[in-house]
């Protein structure tokens, strides 16, 4: 079976990411991507890595004809202003933006700063984590995708949640800086950006509402820091917990969690310099790797995960829930496991 898919917005780095997967699937044929800044140019104008691999060019949204699937991956707020349009072109639609990740509507007023332009959508939608949804992703035709930040705290945080052992819990995310996107700014001038560490959202981090939504936590204190590196994030997780958990108790939970799951990983050595999860080993790759350890003087549990933002936090998280709602192996066009050393 061959689908045939199309990428809105195809010239950022998420959406660069997601044709570069699309193009090694076997059961997909990429019709168009658009741009319309590049419309008319070579893909490669913006994706070098792909010179060889295709030769499509860039075409303008007006030009979009019908396709299976269409893999939203524009700024926020545009995929829900022409939502009409896209559903008319797609049965199946998979958005990477944070149009329709929350279920409740209030939630965009509180954390986006204005209200959900197509409220009544947001129930059509399965958040796009196959770890939390896999069920609800088989079959599905409306999918949105998970926040990067989300994605890397929810997967770390999940089990202990869902066993109810979290009192409340401090995040610090470090990020690379991919994760702003491929327009310049004051921020990622080079001369600006070269061996920062800057707090950038100390807190009102909008990705903190998918936690709550996910996580079902209301004490869930986040802030996030930007870092030298391109791709990846690393989350440290201070979770202080509600009762005294042994070592072995939490090896069981995340085992008991993540042992049948192909792309997440619990890394917890005894010695060596990889004894904890580290995004630089994951670049390319649809990995979440977990790990922890446990104050020995408090209740505090440091759960520690690391993704690569542009993957397992966007376009390999799109296109592990594609293939589950279509019915593939989940790992196809995803079975990259990295580089060492890079």
């Amino acid at each position: 079976m061959t689908i045939r898919a199309s990428i809105v917005g195809a010239s950022g780095y998420g959406g660069g990411e997601l044709l570069r997967l699309l193009l090694s699937h076997p059961n997909v044929e990429v019709s168009q991507v658009t741009s319309e800044r590049l419309a008319g140019k070579f893909v490669h104008t913006a994706h070098p890595n792909l010179r060889k691999r295709t030769t499509l060019k860039f075409s303008a949204i007006d030009e979009l004809e019908p396709v299976d699937v269409l893999f939203l991956c524009l700024p926020h707020g545009q995929a829900s202003e022409r939502f009409d349009v896209f559903t008319s072109l797609a049965p199946t639609i998979i958005d990477l933006s944070a149009d329709f990740r929350l279920k409740n509507a209030a939630d965009y007023d509180k954390w986006y700063g204005k209200p959900h332009s197509k409220p009544a959508l947001l129930d059509e939608f399965v958040y796009g984590v196959p770890e939390l949804h896999r069920d609800e992703l088989a079959g599905a035709k409306r999918i949105a995708c998970a926040g990067c930040n989300a994605t890397a705290t929810i997967l770390a945080l999940k089990p202990l949640a869902d066993a109810g052992f979290i009192d409340s819990v401090v995040v610090e995310v470090k990020a690379g800086s991919s994760e702003g996107g491929n327009s310049s700014s004051d921020a990622s001038h080079h001369p600006e950006r070269s061996g920062v560490v800057r707090s950038y959202r100390p807190t009102g981090h909008r990705h903190v509402a998918e936690m709550h939504q996910e996580l079902g936590i209301d004490q869930i204190h986040f802030s996030a820091t930007s870092i030298e590196m391109v791709r990846g994030i690393l989350a440290t997780c201070h979770v202080f917990l509600n009762q005294d958990l042994a070592d072995k108790d939490v090896w069981k939970l995340y085992r008991g969690a993540y042992s049948d799951e192909p792309f997440v990983r619990i890394v917890k050595e005894r010695t060596g310099i990889h004894r904890y999860p580290e995004p630089k080993l994951l670049s390319g790759t649809n990995y979440c790797d977990i790990g922890f350890e446990k104050d020995p003087h408090s209740n505090r549990l440091v759960v520690i995960s690391a993704i690569d933002n542009l993957m397992k936090g966007a376009a390999g998280q799109a296109m592990q829930a594609f293939n589950i709602a279509h019915g593939f192996d989940e790992t196809l066009a995803l079975e990259f496991p990295g580089l060492h050393p890079i």
